[in-house]
């Protein structure tokens, strides 16, 4: 089943993508929850005709998203706090929200959803590399510190 995506959905594509996908999971999830629409040769016209009017407009975004990039790699030090026990093991964990609220300390505001750390979840203390994505193509790698709270 060819759809086109409305919203940007997880491990299958971006906003305005064309996709396959297996027919049950496009009808019984994808066309309800509002993420996507049957790709017929009407709507796949109606698609071209607005890529072709956003592709200006998205240079501005793609600029925007690489200032805020550019804005990231002057972070030379990141540093998040937390309460530890023994052999460094936190007392819950650090998630790519509490890793927003940090950069958004330093100036630069990124959503949650956008912050994707390596192995999910940090449970101890450590340096740890997170990606993030600006734009579908402003993605850069950041690198940050977890260490223990003064005691």
């Amino acid at each position: 089943m060819e759809l086109i995506l409305k919203k940007d959905v997880e491990n299958l594509g971006f906003t305005d993508d064309v996709v396959t996908v297996k027919n049950g999971y496009g009808r019984n999830f994808l066309i309800p929850q509002g993420y996507a629409t049957l790709a017929t040769p009407s709507a796949k016209k109606v698609l071209a005709e607005t890529l072709k009017q956003r592709a200006f407009k998205e240079k501005k975004v793609i600029e925007d998203a690489q200032k805020l990039a550019d804005k990231l790699a002057t972070i030379l030090e990141l540093k998040i706090t937390a309460k530890t026990g023994e052999k460094d093991k936190l007392f819950g964990s650090v998630s790519n929200a509490d890793l927003a609220d940090a950069l958004e300390k330093e100036g630069v505001s990124i959503e949650k959803k956008f912050i994707s750390i390596a192995g999910g979840l940090i449970k101890r203390t450590g340096q740890y590399e997170a990606t993030i994505r600006f734009h579908r193509d402003v993605i850069s790698n950041f690198t940050f510190d977890v260490v223990a709270e003064a005691k």
